[in-house]
Order: C-alpha cells, then structure tokens, then sequence
C-alpha cells in the first residue's frame, strides 16, 4: 500500500489541464465579482442591513461598511492575477481570504456554490497552476513547467467527485424521489418559460426532474472518469446546468460547473483550448513547451501533502455531522450546511418575538422589518440559530434602550416542503437562556412526519 501511493505520488502529466482549469476559474470568479457590484448586491446584502447573521465561531468576521467595495476591489483583482498567473500564489491566497470573507460576513447569503469556491480555492493555493501558460512562467523561465504531478489534476476531479456523489446521496430521500418535492413547488412557476413553461406543469416531468437529477449527481463523476462515457457525460453536464440556470436563479455556479468539468479530459484537449487561445491573443505558447517537470521540495511537499490530505479527510467526513444530532435534519437544520445537499427545501416560516420583563409581565412584540431586511427575515423564520441568534440582538438591543429583566419568546410556524405550517420553536422557552453553540437546540419542536433517506 505504502509502495503504491509512493510510486502514485511520483507519477507526471501534463500540467495544461490544470492552466486551462485556472484561467477559466480566475476569469469566472472575476466576472462574478463584476456580476455582484453591477446589480447592486454590495449595498443590498453587505452596506444596507443593519443586523448580520454571523457564523459560530466566526463572530469576529465584521461587516466592513463601505470598505466592502474596497475588499470586493481586492478580490476581483486577485481574480484576475490568478486567471493569467501573475504572482499566482499571493494572488490566490488573496482571493480565497477575501471571498471566504465576504462569504462569512453573513450567514443568510449562505449558498453552497460559495462554500465550493472557498474551498476549490484554498485547495488551490497547494498546487502549481502558475506552472504553465501563465505570466510567471513567462517572465521567469525557471518558473516555467510543462509536466506537474499527476495528483495535481486528480485533487480538484476529486473534489468535484464529492461535491456531486454527496448531492446525489442527498437526494435519496421520500421527498426527493417519492413526492418530486420541493420540484412540485418550484417547477410550475416557470409557466411563462418558451417551449418549457407547458411541460412545467406535468407531474410527471417533475418526478423525472427528480429521478434524473439523482442519478446525473450520482454518476457523473464516474462516467467523465471514464474516457469511453466522457465526451457524452460532458453533454450531460451542460445540458443538466444549462437547464438548472434556465430554471433557478442561482447565478455563475452552473457555467462554473460546466468548465469545471473540462479538467476530467486528457491533456490533449487543453493544449487544443491553449493554443486557440495563443492564436487569439497572440501568445507563443511554445515558450512553455519545454519538458520540463515540476518537483515539489521535500518540505514543500509533506507539508502539502498533509494539509491536502486532511482537507479531504475532511471534504469526505464532515457532510455526514447531521448523524449526531437527534430529529429530522431538514426540520432542525443541524448539520445541513456544508454538506452538498442542494436545493432539497422549500421552507416558509413566521416568527414574531415578544419582549417580556420577568419581573413586572409587561410585555410587548417586535417589528422585525426594524432590524432585518426583507431576506434576513425570510431566512431567520425557518432556521434555529438565527433565531437564536436574533433573540440575543434583540436583548442587546432593548437593554441599551433601558429595559430590564428582558425574556425573549417567539411564536414562530414552519412549512417543510408542502406540508401544512406548524409549530417550530417551543414558545415557552426562554430563548436567553440557551447560547448558540454545536449542541442541539432542545427548543426545537418534534417533526410530526417523517422523511426516509440518508
């Protein structure tokens, strides 16, 4: 075994893949960046909201007010030195630092597509994508490298590999496969679509959405393994992400997934992709073609090595956290996030807190319009630590007015993927007397159904 993996982590390819891999990358990431700022999603979602939902352990990410376009300026421009591999390691340390931010400045942005940037590019930083058809090969020939280490390649097929087989685990579930939910929700919305808005309406079409897209994040990572399955698995993938674009909101992450994908093919490929690339910019892409092999140094390499293992080690243990939690996990959402399962719920809720003095009884109900925007308070109804996250503010906030002896109680209703609302949080419970934390969070109310699945 010892043996085996000492003469896998010799083996050599051609570093291209991963050059076409970070150029597309650097330059989606870069048009993401362009994409947030010109719709305004900087003052909307970082500036304006007067209350951010923070993440445990991560309260000492800040909002940074109107230096949040200064810190949205770093990362794209960081973006951009990482797509043409200029000073690519500082570059990419300064993206992932910077996107990982933004994205912990508050939890109600909450996407898994970001989550998958974050870590894609802090696996990044540990392999030697500038090795080839970058600014710092060119600049600096030393610097320039025509075959890397195969693990170079398989770490980000890899992590592709998980990110689609947990999705797919995900979705074995009665919900998912057994009531088309919440697709029976979303799907008939889209009535307005051409050619597509009629289809939308069929039951049918909605357990086929759900049965397919099961079975695409199952097996697609196998069938681009296979070279035999690869080119019609990659028509796979941009039908399957072209049609989930067309159907959801959900930004660049189906283009990201779709050029993802190319990284599966052989070498050959990407040197096709390099040199129509050289011919439009007029590059000489022969300056790189020089033989030569990549070789991490000794320390360089266990130290990598071992990060990068226990990265994955990571990657392939933490989605399955929600087994140590009691309860259904789509109720209480404990272990849901970071855990690949995508676009699983359609949840609705109501939540109005009471502000009690324990000694006099007087009490009285908050507007939560005056704290939260709009999707703060959509995403707080349904989801216990922000509501206990918010009852804390809400305290904290009353107690400077002078109010004192402060209890916090909510009324709050949940509707689960179609199901009728019904009660969340136990309203009984003082809500201050539980500190957010990774235990389980007793006020929450039992399930009264049942959804079978991993």
């Amino acid at each position: 075994m010892q043996l085996s993996l000492s003469k896998y982590l010799k083996k050599t390819t051609e570093a291209a893949p991963l050059a076409v891999f970070r150029l597309f990358f650097g330059f989606m990431m870069f048009a993401s960046i362009v994409r947030f700022w010109l719709n305004g999603w900087i003052e909307k979602l970082y500036i304006a909201p007067k209350f951010f939902f923070s993440y445990y352990g991560f309260e000492w990410v800040k909002p940074l007010g109107d230096f949040t376009y200064l810190l949205f300026i770093f990362c794209g421009i960081a973006a951009l030195m990482v797509a043409v591999g200029y000073k690519y390691r500082v570059a990419i340390i300064l993206f992932f630092l910077s996107f990982t931010y933004i994205e912990l400045i508050d939890k109600t942005t909450y996407l898994n597509h970001y989550y998958f940037i974050s870590i894609l590019s802090f696996l990044m930083i540990f392999l030697p994508a500038n090795a080839y058809f970058s600014i710092d090969a060119w600049r600096n020939p030393a610097r320039a490298f025509q075959k890397i280490p195969q693990w170079c390649i398989d770490a980000i097929k890899l992590l592709l590999g998980i990110v689609y087989f947990y999705a797919g685990l995900a979705k074995i579930n009665s919900d998912w496969l057994f009531k088309a939910m919440p697709l029976k929700i979303w799907l008939p919305s889209k009535y307005d679509l051409p050619l597509l808005g009629d289809l939308m309406q069929e039951e049918w079409v909605h357990y086929a959405f759900s049965w397919s897209g099961m079975l695409y994040d199952l097996f697609i990572p196998f069938l681009l393994l296979w070279k035999r399955t690869r080119f019609i698995a990659f028509l796979m993938v941009i039908v399957f992400h072209v049609l989930t674009r067309v159907l959801f909101p959900i930004g660049m992450f189906p283009f990201i997934m779709i050029v993802s994908a190319l990284i599966f093919f052989s070498p050959q490929v990407h040197h096709k992709i390099l040199n129509f690339i050289s011919k439009w910019f007029r590059i000489s892409k022969h300056r790189f073609d020089n033989l030569k092999i990549y070789q991490f140094s000794g320390i360089k390499k266990k130290v990598s090595i071992s990060v990068l293992s226990v990265f994955f080690v990571i990657q392939l243990l933490f989605p399955w956290r929600y087994l140590l939690y009691p309860g259904e996990l789509f109720w209480t959402e404990e272990g849901f996030r970071f855990s690949w399962r995508v676009m699983l719920m359609e949840k609705a809720g109501y939540a109005q807190f009471k502000v009690v003095n324990a000694e006099t009884g007087n009490r009285f109900y908050v507007d939560n319009s005056d704290f939260l925007t709009p999707f703060q308070e959509k995403q707080m109804s349904f989801q216990p630590d922000f509501i206990l996250q918010y009852a804390h503010f809400l305290a904290d906030h009353f107690e400077k007015d002078g109010h004192e002896n402060i209890e916090i109680y909510v009324e709050n209703y949940v509707a689960l993927n179609g199901r009728k609302s019904t009660p969340y949080i136990d309203p009984e419970v003082n809500l201050l007397n539980f500190a957010d934390s990774f235990k389980h969070k007793t006020f929450i109310l039992p399930f009264e159904d049942e959804i079978k699945g991993l």
